[in-house]
């Protein structure tokens, strides 16, 4: 009897498990949008605090009062190349350096996207040219574009086309791809110099290239993230990691996520499959403003 009490009450919660398991589900499918344009702007090595709540990113916290910002947002290690690795293909390719330069056949976000119809650029400050494979110059780095590693590839491959400057970003924003990946120089993106000075400029890069997009956006449903590769070391990697658009909802959120979540659910806004870790990654679900139905 003891044994049978055991088994039924096993196969109850079992069976609420599944239950409530398929409402979640449905309910997430059925709240997701699907964005006419994702921007995504990664900014370099500064921990949540460092940003959030301090006077030298007056921009970049204005943006947080207007989307929604994650409290546990976290880089999946260090230094940089491995972080974009993760973000763009859901795995780090095995690269635990800034090394260059590295070619790649796995599964990419750009590929899915292409694959499905839709577009996919990045958009890189000082590319000296469209398609450039160049590992450094001036203030633009490789290791900062993952999107090139897979430049031409047999497999899972990009074209040179989607390989530009942000010269070539779209005055016209209707004119912008499905998703974009935009990096500023390593002058703008908080990486060279010393801060408060190179928050500062970070900050204000974002204003100026960024802010009208914003705007637009309210209005033509489209979305601007804005996430950092990893932080300072000083903070278990915990990074600034913000959604704006008219499909969020304003406010804190404490889901845990990570480069991978951000992947999975550009991925699930879509209908794309799942490249690398983004398959076993839960997907960004309560941000978003619920959806009408007829």
């Amino acid at each position: 009897m003891r044994w049978k009490l055991i088994l039924g009450t096993i196969t109850l919660v079992m069976g609420l498990s599944a239950h409530f398991a398929t409402l979640t589900l449905g309910a997430s499918e059925l709240a997701l949008p699907r964005p006419d344009h994702i921007v995504i702007v990664i900014q370099e090595n500064h921990s949540f605090s460092q940003i959030i709540g301090s006077p030298d990113a007056p921009y970049i916290n204005r943006l947080a009062t207007q989307g929604a910002l994650f409290m546990q947002s976290f880089g999946i290690t260090h230094p940089s190349q491995p972080n974009y690795l993760a973000l763009f293909s859901g795995s780090t390719q095995g690269v635990t350096d800034n090394s260059c330069p590295h070619s790649f056949t796995t599964a990419n976000l750009g590929h899915e996207l292409l694959a499905a119809g839709l577009t996919f650029i990045g958009y890189s400050e000082n590319l000296p040219s469209a398609g450039s494979l160049i590992c450094n110059v001036g203030s633009y780095a490789r290791k900062h574009n993952p999107w090139s590693n897979w430049q031409g590839s047999l497999s899972n491959g990009l074209p040179a086309s989607a390989n530009l400057s942000t010269t070539s970003f779209p005055a016209e924003y209707s004119n912008l791809p499905t998703v974009s990946m935009v990096v500023p120089s390593q002058t703008h993106d908080m990486h060279n110099g010393k801060d408060p000075d190179r928050i500062r400029a970070g900050d204000r890069w974002l204003r100026k290239h960024l802010d009208t997009y914003v705007q637009w956006a309210q209005t033509h449903n489209s979305l601007l993230i804005v996430t950092w590769d990893e932080d300072d070391k000083n903070e278990n990697n915990r990074i600034p990691t913000l959604f704006v658009g008219p499909m969020v909802q304003t406010g804190r959120y404490n889901q845990l996520i990570t480069h991978h979540s951000l992947l999975r659910t550009i991925e699930d806004l879509y209908g794309l499959p799942h490249a690398g870790a983004s398959e076993d990654t839960v997907p960004i679900t309560q941000i978003w403003r619920p959806t009408e139905h007829p």
